[in-house]
């Protein structure tokens, strides 16, 4: 099927989406098949539970409007402009501004707003892409630019599919004894190929208009099947969504607004189901070339991780939370509720410091398209598995038992018993009952409900459990060049090893590299 044909169906138009109100329009009338809660879900975009989600993407629309220096970027491929989640960094500066914007959309939402993902497997596979032509004389890269550049053209939402469900983990895919359990081509054609599978954890998976599926481990020769990367519509035949459930994610069929803590914003994970689905040749980025499979896996997660500095913006919105309720219950001056709120900063800004740290340090790959650097992209993230539960269990702290104790919506509405809600709820005097229990709904629906979510449990594994994290530092520290510095200083005759010589070449070129303009 014509590029431009599959790129139209994906959105129900041929004009590029422009505003968040466009987007949610481009995916009503898609054949999707949606399982919620044990039900086939007729158009996800009116469902009560889905839509927050989908509120969410929008509003990385609107954010390219309302600040396009922050939140879009100019082409290398087409020299127009588009909007930052589907750029390309070609510098460090690029890499920092991608930090920035994912920040930003944290305060604006409070919630993953599910585009990091997508993002971050465009900007691996530019590189990666580019290295295996360079190898093999494959035609990998010009696929890749000329898909690009139609995406960007009709501004499309690009989910990246990496996590396989993968079995037993003890085995290899090719090992397993069901073969399913990773993504495998099943069957060839000379038009392209088919694959079978399933992807867990996928954020924003029905919000996408695409899907790249990629490997999500190190591969071996006898898994070359496995080894596959290739753009599907989300509305492709054989695939089936299978919704997952969040924590309180009910409250948002029950009517009212105050209970679900975040009326208007949401994330969303689903398991997708592979069963033969068509891959044509021009949508494939890499077929068969295992060694290559552990590389993309390195250098997405070297993106990714790094990119958790979307949860410093949701943690912004947890802070802010928390001096709100202090202030509501009038104990906002106390020393020790001062104390805390400075603790969660430093929280917040520790996380932010190391991401930040990971973009400006950015090196340039052969295609051009910069890389964070990679240690402290996992730093970033190890802080992440942390951190953001210390700032959650504070917020807990200044809220006070009454964020997990409050009566519902319908107690405050009912006619004998509101009154008495209203009476025996209230905090200062001039602050009103209703919004006290606003605020404690929104800090409970950060650390306990829906968006505990995007920023806890994903903050935990997300990109990688916080072990794939230290594997890869301990792969980076280079201790044995430090063992040599400190010999040095202690008057202990140094060692002379060639790789020595290398580490400490490659530490003063991470390190010490001259700030670019």
């Amino acid at each position: 099927m014509d590029q431009e044909v599959i790129a139209a169906r994906s959105v129900g138009a041929t004009n590029p989406i422009r505003s968040g109100a466009e987007y949610i329009e481009s995916l009503r009338g898609r054949r999707l098949t949606v399982y919620l809660m044990g039900e086939l879900v007729d158009e996800p975009v009116e469902h009560p539970i889905i839509r927050p989600s989908i509120n969410a993407v929008a509003r990385t629309y609107d954010l390219a409007n309302e600040d396009p220096a922050l939140a879009s970027a100019v082409s290398p491929l087409t020299a127009g402009n588009v909007n930052r989640f589907l750029h390309i960094s070609t510098s460090s500066a690029d890499l920092v501004m991608q930090n920035k914007m994912q920040r930003r959309l944290g305060q604006l939402t409070g919630t993953c707003f599910q585009r990091c993902v997508g993002m971050d497997a465009l900007n691996s596979l530019h590189s990666v892409t580019y290295d295996l032509d360079g190898k093999y004389g494959t035609h990998y890269h010009a696929r890749f630019k000329k898909f690009l550049t139609r995406m960007q053209a009709m501004n499309l939402v690009i989910g990246g599919a990496m996590t396989d469900v993968k079995g037993d983990r003890g085995r290899s895919p090719s090992q397993q004894s069901d073969p399913d359990l990773f993504l495998h081509i099943v069957r060839r054609t000379d038009d392209g190929v088919f694959v079978r599978g399933a992807k867990a954890h996928q954020t924003g998976c029905l919000n996408s208009h695409w899907l790249i599926v990629m490997p999500t481990m190190r591969l071996e020769t006898d898994d070359k099947d496995y080894a596959i990367v290739g753009a599907i519509p989300v509305d492709a035949a054989g695939i089936t969504y299978i919704y997952g459930r969040q924590s309180c994610d009910t409250r948002s069929i029950e009517g009212g607004e105050i209970d679900t803590g975040n009326l208007q914003f949401a994330g969303q994970e689903a398991m997708i189901i592979f069963e033969d689905v068509f891959i044509p040749n021009e949508h494939i980025f890499l077929d068969g070339e295992v060694e290559f499979a552990s590389t993309l896996v390195e250098r997405f997660t070297c993106y990714h991780r790094r990119s958790y500095v979307c949860k410093t913006g949701v943690g912004d919105v947890l802070i802010g939370a928390a001096a709100t309720i202090a202030d509501y219950n009038g104990v906002d001056r106390a020393s020790h509720i001062r104390d805390k709120l400075v603790e969660m900063t430093h929280l917040n800004e520790t996380i932010y410091g190391t991401g930040i740290a990971a973009s400006h340090q950015g090196i340039e790959t052969k295609s051009g398209a910069y890389l964070p650097d990679e240690m402290l992209a996992n730093v970033c993230k190890h802080h992440v598995t942390r951190l953001p539960y210390e700032i959650g269990r504070l917020a807990q702290d200044l809220a006070g038992g009454l964020m997990v104790t409050l009566p519902s919506e319908r107690e405050l509405r009912h006619e004998k018993i509101g009154p008495m809600i209203e009476k025996y709820l209230k905090g200062r005097p001039e602050v009103a009952t209703e919004d006290r229990i606003r605020i404690l709904r929104l800090v409970e629906n950060m650390t306990l409900g829906r968006n505990a979510v995007g920023y806890l449990t994903e903050s935990m594994h997300g990109a990688g459990s916080p072990q794939a994290q230290r594997i890869q530092i301990a792969r980076s520290m280079q201790i044995e060049l430090k063992k040599e510095l400190a010999k040095a200083l202690a008057g202990i005759p140094a060692t002379t090893r060639a790789e020595i010589e290398n580490d400490l070449s490659a530490y003063m070129g991470r390190v010490f590299a001259p700030v670019p303009n």
